[in-house]
């Protein structure tokens, strides 16, 4: 078994492989994809295993930006991975995810994530549950009632918003010190932001996304930077009440308009569980967010069977963190328990379940070193 680089030559093998997996693309969405993984083909982010030159599974390496408490940096997020029926069982998943990872480090990605089919794959090459995608179902009468107190001005948006939709979410996600959203490329936002079918709001700090699902309304992105901008588009959903009863939307499992409904006793909520993984632990440490009343330091022994295992000492202080190799032996983790660590899992957790062990007199400071609720309103 061979893996390469896909091209567009491949693209048709690719569709009948998705075709397999996942069922069809709805009628009229090839060409729309085909556009999407171009940019993916030229990166060296779409990678296919082959038996002679027959393809026999794939997976691609979307660029992301990922944000961890309020600082982005590069994110590999692995998705279509897939394998031909007749092909299954013979280590084919196994060998192309090693290869995304090899891939995604040498790209100069420090973490990763995807949204697994099945978990025990990914967990044998160091991903780990971390967070999810939240989403809740609400009356649309009760966000109708939702009134903004002051004068927001809202308008439509189209791919000619990407960039302001990509330097918006960068501002509102560094503001609320956020951990796990993503957001796309701007080329790629531009894609999405052709759907005829979307409705699509731009305020200053503010945009949403929505659609008709059925009878409901489904919420695919709202992102707000002020209490009056969040107001002023949950009110524009919950316009559609006279005829939509209920909508369906992605949130924070804190998101503000939990709190400013007037009637919370119960609340139906799914969860889609999203995986990470720290591919280069020194980069990772250093590229991410930290509470800025934290300083503290820990030295952290981590095992990678894919490559990348070591100890280093961690220093955490003024929101920033920095990494020193060194000889001593730390906290033990695999890198699937560092990945929850990064994640924000608590020590005793990761302890209980058999994913960090060894000196325990840094756990409380690694706690308060990666605290965080990660959640994505995307998913990929």
């Amino acid at each position: 078994m061979e893996i390469r680089n896909l091209i567009a030559e491949d693209l048709d093998d690719v569709l009948d492989l998705r075709r397999r997996s996942f069922g069809p693309l709805p009628p009229g969405d090839n060409e729309k994809w085909r556009r999407a993984v171009l940019p993916a083909l030229g990166e060296g982010r779409y990678l296919g295993a082959f038996d002679g030159s027959r393809l026999a599974g794939a997976a691609r390496l979307r660029r992301f930006t990922q944000w961890w408490h309020g600082r982005p940096q590069p994110m590999a997020g692995v998705a279509g991975v897939t394998v031909n029926p007749e092909d299954r069982g013979r280590g084919v998943g196994s060998l192309i995810m090693r290869a995304v990872v090899e891939r995604a480090a040498s790209l100069g990605d420090a973490v990763s994530a995807l949204y697994p089919a099945t978990t025990p794959i990914y967990r044998s090459i160091g991903y780990e549950h971390a967070g999810g995608q939240y989403k809740v179902r609400l009356p649309a009468e009760a966000l109708r009632q939702i009134r903004p107190s002051g004068q927001v001005k809202l308008r439509r948006m189209g791919p000619e918003d990407a960039g302001e939709v990509v330097s918006l979410l960068h501002r509102v996600h560094s503001a609320t010190r956020a951990s796990g959203p993503i957001s796309w490329d701007e080329d790629t936002w531009s894609l999405w932001l052709e759907n005829k079918d979307d409705f699509l709001y731009l305020a200053e700090d503010g945009f949403v996304v929505y659609r008709w699902r059925g009878d409901d309304m489904q919420v695919e992105n709202l992102v707000a930077g002020s209490g009056e901008t969040a107001r002023a588009l949950w009110s524009l959903v919950g316009s559609a009440s006279s005829i939509a009863r209920k909508v369906v939307a992605a949130v924070a499992p804190d998101d503000p308009v939990l709190w400013m409904l007037r009637e919370r006793s119960s609340e139906e909520v799914r969860q889609a569980r999203w995986m990470f993984r720290v591919l280069d632990v020194a980069a990772a440490v250093e590229r991410r967010g930290y509470p800025a009343f934290v300083s503290c330091e820990a030295v952290v022994t981590v095992d990678d069977p894919l490559g990348g295992s070591g100890s280093w000492r961690l220093e955490v202080a003024g929101g920033s963190g920095a990494v020193t190799p060194v000889a001593e032996s730390g906290v033990k983790l695999s890198v699937n328990g560092f990945s929850a660590l990064y994640a924000g899992v608590p020590t005793a957790t990761l302890r209980l379940s058999g994913l960090m062990s060894g000196d325990d007199r840094y756990d409380e400071a690694l706690d308060a070193a990666f605290a965080a609720r990660p959640y994505m309103l995307d998913y990929f």
